[in-house]
């Protein structure tokens, strides 16, 4: 892809069970640049001190008390706030990120899965805003695909509600947008409505022209 800018991210915003993951890679592979999701949380983790298992269960929830301290600060000042467990929060772990994710988009081109990634990087340049989502039926359908535990269609259906539930409390907490909402992201394109490797093409195509290459 020697025609692409010099540095670019694709944000990958998706609904549970849509494949936006999956996606996200893909895209990935197909420009050969680094592929962010849960590798942000374990490199967030170590560059603040803290426990990934502690990032794991904040991931994408909005911010909670702990220890009756809560500060908010949208990431701006980092590293102060790491001051041990009585200051850790909900909110900590978006701070983290937010450093993170800044900068990584700064050394290269990149993919970011979630995390509010879009409104992080909202003032920087060459950045393609993706939001994946799917019917809830086909959702269930990967949702019991992928479960380690069986589960039944209405169980994960229900599961992918509450977690898009608190994905979306998140992504508005954080933002002046609205989860999963069109005009939140340049592109939104449901998973089913294309075999995958058409889908990885279209959103490629789309990445392409979204950044004025022809």
């Amino acid at each position: 892809m020697n025609d692409m800018p010099e540095n670019y991210v694709i944000t990958v915003g998706r609904s549970f069970g849509s494949g936006g993951h999956a996606l996200a890679e893909a895209l990935a592979r197909y420009f050969g640049i680094a592929f962010y999701d849960k590798e942000l949380l374990s490199s967030a983790a170590e560059k603040a001190g803290l426990s990934q298992d502690y990032f794991e269960q904040n991931d994408e929830r909005e911010p909670r008390y702990l220890s009756g301290i809560f500060a908010f600060n949208m990431g701006f000042n980092p590293m102060h706030w790491y001051s041990g467990t009585s200051s850790i929060s909900g909110d900590n772990i978006y701070k983290a990120q937010c450093d993170f994710i800044r900068e990584t988009a700064s050394k290269g081109p990149c993919v970011i899965v979630g995390r509010t990634a879009d409104y992080v990087l909202r003032d920087m340049p060459n950045v393609v805003n993706i939001f994946v989502h799917a019917p809830c039926e086909e959702c269930a359908r990967r949702i019991m695909q992928r479960s380690k535990e069986p589960l039944t269609s209405q169980q994960a259906m229900t599961l992918a509600q509450k977690t898009n539930k608190l994905r979306a409390n998140f992504y508005n907490f954080y933002s002046d947008k609205k989860w999963g909402r069109a005009d939140s992201y340049h592109l939104c394109v449901d998973s089913s409505s294309m075999p995958f490797d058409e889908l990885v093409e279209f959103v490629a195509r789309f990445v392409r022209s979204r950044l004025g290459i022809q």
